[in-house]
C-alpha cells in the first residue's frame, strides 16, 4: 500500500459495525484499505491459480511419474 496517493471514496458499511469500530477507535480508512488490499491479493492469487492450473497439474503429473528432478541431492 502506498501512502503517496490517497483518494476519497464513498462506501456503504453496516451501521452497527461502523458504530462498534468507532467505539473501539479503529481507523476506518486504514481498516478498509487493509481489507481491500487483502481482497485484491486473494483475487490475484485465485486468478493466478486458475490461469496456471494446467501447468501446475502437468508438473505434478511429471513428478508423480518421474520423481523430483535432482532428488538424489536433497538433504531431507
Amino acid at each position: 500500500m502506498s501512502n503517496t496517493l490517497r483518494r476519497a471514496a464513498n462506501l456503504s458499511i453496516d451501521g452497527a459495525l461502523m458504530d462498534e469500530a468507532k467505539a473501539m477507535k479503529i481507523n476506518l480508512s486504514r481498516a478498509a484499505e487493509v481489507g481491500i488490499a487483502r481482497a485484491v491479493a486473494a483475487e490475484k492469487a485465485r486468478r493466478w491459480s486458475e490461469e496456471n492450473a494446467d501447468v501446475v497439474r502437468g508438473t505434478n503429473e511429471y513428478i508423480a511419474k518421474h520423481g523430483l528432478p535432482l532428488q538424489k541431492y536433497r538433504a531431507f
